[in-house]
């Protein structure tokens, strides 16, 4: 029998390599998708290829020609990509679109298959229900929100449920009816969930994937404190707790989430500005997202052009302030943070910019990583794994 002895001069660094290769490929690579406002400039959807070792972002191209696809959603198998089309006339309807496209993971271009009317005007945000059965669209404009169910080849078909909301909240200006936008399934896909800015409001549906469905659920909605304006959401990992960010008063409101129920109840509502902030017209809210680890919460500023940076209390579930960090551009309409957690990107879309930063484990702070790509009117920021 032989024995054979490797010196540690050897062992050590082919494990080191072993170890950086396994990182490398647990992070893997993804394909980053930019919605955006269309115009002289802006074509469509844009892909970047990212790096998630690296955290190196690198342009693509233009993925496919669309009309203003602003806010877009990635059914489960990754297969698919869904757009909300910010048009408010669509083949002779006052409404706007949903379109449909097939993905190439080879490529990162993007096939059309089809769009549907999405029954509302100002369509500015679709979703896939976790069975990827059904894409969910909320009208901004026409106050309403809507399901198509997903065909096998990834198409849609029109509409099988649409609600319109009523209603109106106490700022006269941006209240005056209702506007529904964003709207979500819960964990166990059992409702969804759609915030109306108008009303003040996030509305909750009991949802069958199957059916294509929406009925009214009760308790119907939960409040945001008045003029809130609820814009966006986003569901704590541990499906507990809701993180929503208003864009009239600036806030971001932690809610908890009885799942038994489909019941929402604020918890806690706090500033996403800087104590002693004196917030304009100019000044409002976008995005929100809850860090994959749910140690941290991420919310942008417009008009002070900054992302707040939040820890979360693990067993409340409530909030305390970090930091704003400045997003090194205009109007941050969104932002992406990158499944493994270890990025973030904004998405500034008045000075067509996406700038990366680096997310620290343990604080959740930010650290600009020197990387400003130009992308014109961007809006929103979405990952597909390559592999």
């Amino acid at each position: 029998m032989h024995v054979f002895c490797v010196s540690a001069a050897i062992l050590l660094p082919l494990l080191s390599s072993i170890a950086r290769a396994a990182d490398k490929a647990s992070k893997g690579e993804y394909i980053a998708y930019i919605g955006t406002y269309t115009g002289e400039n802006s074509k469509g959807i844009y892909a970047f290829r990212f790096d998630a070792s690296t955290g190196k972002l690198t342009p693509l191209g233009l993925a496919a020609e669309a009309t203003s696809p602003s806010y877009l959603a990635i059914h489960p198998n990754r297969k698919f990509l869904y757009a909300a089309i910010e048009v408010n006339d669509f083949k002779g309807q006052k409404a706007g679109a949903v379109g449909a496209f097939s993905i190439d993971l080879k490529t990162s271009k993007l096939k059309f298959l089809n769009s549907v009317s999405s029954r509302g005007t100002g369509p500015c945000h679709v979703s896939v229900d976790h069975t990827g059965k059904d894409v969910l669209v909320a009208n901004y404009d026409g106050g309403s929100v809507a399901v198509m169910p997903v065909n096998a080849d990834g198409a849609l078909h029109e509409a099988s449920a649409f609600v319109q909301h009523t209603g109106s909240s106490v700022n006269k200006e941006r209240q005056e009816a209702p506007h529904a936008h964003c709207i979500f399934n819960s964990p166990d896909n059992r409702f969804a969930l759609a915030a109306d800015l108008g009303l003040d409001e996030v509305v909750v549906y009991r949802f069958d994937p199957a059916a294509g469905s929406l009925t009214p659920n009760s308790p119907p909605f939960g409040k945001a404190p008045p003029g809130s304006g609820p814009r966006h959401f986003a569901f704590h990992p541990n499906g507990r707790f809701v993180y929503v960010i208003n864009e009239i008063k600036c806030t971001l409101s932690t809610f908890s989430w009885d799942a038994a129920h489909g019941a929402l109840k604020e918890l806690q509502t706090v500033s996403t500005l800087p104590d002693g902030y004196k917030v304009t017209n100019d000044d409002s809210t976008a995005e929100v997202r809850v860090h994959p680890s749910g140690q941290f919460v991420y919310g942008s500023n417009r008009g002070h052009d900054s992302i707040a940076v939040f820890t979360v209390d693990p067993a409340k579930g409530t909030v305390t302030p970090v930091e704003r960090v400045s997003t090194q551009g205009k109007t941050p309409r969104g932002f992406g943070i990158d499944p493994t957690g270890g990025y973030l990107i904004a998405a500034n879309q008045d000075s067509d910019s996406l700038v990366v930063f680096r997310i620290d484990p343990n604080t959740g702070r930010l650290t600009p990583t020197g990387q400003k790509l130009e992308a014109f009117a961007p809006v929103d920021v979405e990952f597909v794994a390559v592999k």
